[in-house]
C-alpha cells in the first residue's frame, strides 16, 4: 500500500538552523518526508516518526494540533548516536473532513508500519487517538497489554462520544475485545473518581498512584516492559517540567523520570508503538515542553538502540531459574532472571490452555522486588492478578 496518499510533508518551519555546535543532528541524519515527491522507503526501516494534528477529539485543548511541528523542531535539533538505526519521519496524517477520516487514514498508516515490523513514534494532539492505535492490532488475532502515563483514568461517561477523557472505555467495550490487560501508571487521586478506581480493579488492571511510582521509578520498568502500547499524556508531567498544558498540573512526574520511562518503553521487546499526546504550545514557556518531549523521544530511540530480544519461551535457556514455596500453596512461584539484562519475570506457564491468544501472556513481567517479597512467605499481588486473568 502506499500510505503517502494518506500524509502530507512536513513543514518548512520545522527545519530551522540547529543552535547547538557539531554535526549529525536529527534532523540532518534521518529520512524526512520533506517534499510530495520524495516520501521514504520503508525498506530495512527501524522507526518511523508520524504526527497526527487531529484536536476535535481533544477536549478543552483547542491548539494542541499545533504542538506537533513544535515537537519536531526540538526533536531535529538533537544529536543522532544510532547509525546503525534507519529511522525516518514520514510526516503528518492527512485532516479528514470528518473526525472519522482521520481515524481510517492513520489506522492505515499504523497498519502498513506494524506489518513491515517498523515501530511508530505517535506525535499527537489528543489522546483519543490511542483508540485507533489499538485497533490496528486487531487483525493479528492476539491480545495485548496497553500502558498509559496518565494523571487519570480517561473512561469517560457511558454512551460518550470517543473522546480524550473517554477512549478507555471505547477500548473496553470494543468487540471483539482484545485488550488482555490495562496498565495505568501515575494516577492522582483527586482528579479520579473513587468508582472508576473500583472499576479499574474489578477489571483485574493495574493502577499505580503517582506518589507509590515516585519513591521507585525503577518499579514502572516491568510495568512498560509488559506493554505492547504506550501512551504518554504530557499531562502527567507537572507543570514546572512540562507547561505546555492546558489543564497543567503543580504536581506529577519530573522531567528526568519522564525520559526513564519512554528509554524503559524502547528497551522493550515487546513494545511495538509509543504516542505523545495533549501538548499544547500555546500554554509553553520558552518551547520547554516541547524540548522535553523532543528529548523523551530521543531516550525511546536510545532504548530501541540497545533492544535484547529477553522474553522468556518454555524452552528458553538464557535465565536464571528461582523457585518459591509460599505457605501452603499448591503452585510454586517461579522467577525467571535474563543471565545478561538482568529483568525478572514470573513463569505462569503452569495455567497454558488450548487458547492461543494467551500464549504471549503466561510470563509475567517483574521486579527484584517481587521476588524478594515472595521469598519473606508473601505472595506477589502480580501474581494472584495474572493468575486470576488465566484461569
Amino acid at each position: 500500500m502506499d500510505i503517502s496518499t494518506f500524509l502530507d510533508p512536513i513543514s518548512e518551519k520545522c527545519f530551522s538552523v540547529a543552535f547547538r555546535p557539531g554535526k549529525l543532528t536529527l534532523g540532518e541524519t534521518i529520512g524526512i518526508y520533506r517534499t510530495e515527491d520524495n516520501f521514504p522507503d520503508l525498506e530495512g526501516v527501524d522507526l518511523a516518526i508520524i504526527g497526527v494534528k487531529e484536536e476535535r477529539g481533544a477536549i478543552d485543548n483547542k491548539g494542541c494540533a499545533d504542538g506537533v511541528d513544535y515537537i519536531r523542531k526540538s526533536l531535529y535539533q538533537l544529536f543522532n548516536h544510532w547509525p546503525q538505526l534507519k529511522v525516518i519521519d514520514i510526516g503528518n496524517v492527512k485532516i479528514g473532513k470528518e473526525i472519522n477520516d482521520t481515524y481510517f487514514a492513520f489506522n492505515q498508516v499504523l497498519t502498513e508500519l506494524l506489518k513491515n515490523k517498523i515501530v511508530p513514534i505517535v506525535i499527537g494532539a489528543g489522546q483519543d487517538l490511542t483508540y485507533t492505535m489499538y485497533q490496528v492490532y486487531e487483525p493479528t488475532g492476539k491480545l495485548i497489554n496497553i500502558a498509559a502515563v496518565d494523571p487519570m483514568f480517561d473512561i469517560g461517561n457511558d454512551q460518550e462520544a470517543l473522546n480524550s477523557h473517554s477512549y478507555l472505555s471505547h477500548i473496553i467495550l470494543h468487540q471483539p475485545n482484545f485488550l488482555f490487560n490495562f496498565t495505568n501508571i501515575g494516577y492522582q487521586s483527586y482528579y479520579v473518581d473513587t468508582e472508576n478506581i473500583e472499576l479499574m480493579k474489578q477489571l483485574l488492571f493495574d493502577a499505580y498512584r503517582l506518589g507509590s511510582i515516585k519513591q521507585n521509578i525503577e518499579l514502572t520498568e516491568p510495568l512498560i516492559r509488559n506493554a505492547n502500547l504506550l501512551s504518554f499524556d504530557i499531562a502527567a508531567v507537572r507543570a514546572s517540567d512540562a507547561p505546555g498544558v492546558k489543564n497543567a498540573s503543580p504536581n506529577g512526574f519530573n522531567g528526568e523520570e519522564a525520559c526513564r520511562m519512554t528509554r524503559y518503553a524502547g528497551l522493550s521487546f515487546k513494545l511495538s508503538s509509543i504516542g505523545f499526546f495533549e501538548y499544547n504550545p500555546h500554554y509553553d514557556i520558552n518551547s520547554r515542553t516541547a524540548n522535553l518531549i523532543a528529548e523523551m523521544i530521543w531516550y525511546f530511540i536510545e532504548g530501541f538502540a540497545n533492544r535484547q530480544d529477553d522474553i522468556p519461551t518454555v524452552t528458553s535457556t538464557d535465565f536464571k531459574r528461582y523457585i518459591v514455596q509460599i505457605g501452603e500453596n499448591q503452585n510454586d512461584v517461579v522467577f525467571l532472571c535474563h543471565k545478561i539484562t538482568g529483568k525478572w519475570w514470573m513463569d505462569m506457564s503452569f495455567l497454558q490452555n488450548d487458547d492461543k491468544r494467551y500464549e504471549r501472556h503466561h510470563f509475567i513481567p517483574c521486579s527484584k522486588e517481587d521476588y524478594d517479597q515472595a521469598m519473606r512467605n508473601e505472595l506477589p499481588d502480580k501474581w494472584w492478578q495474572f493468575y486470576q486473568k488465566l484461569m
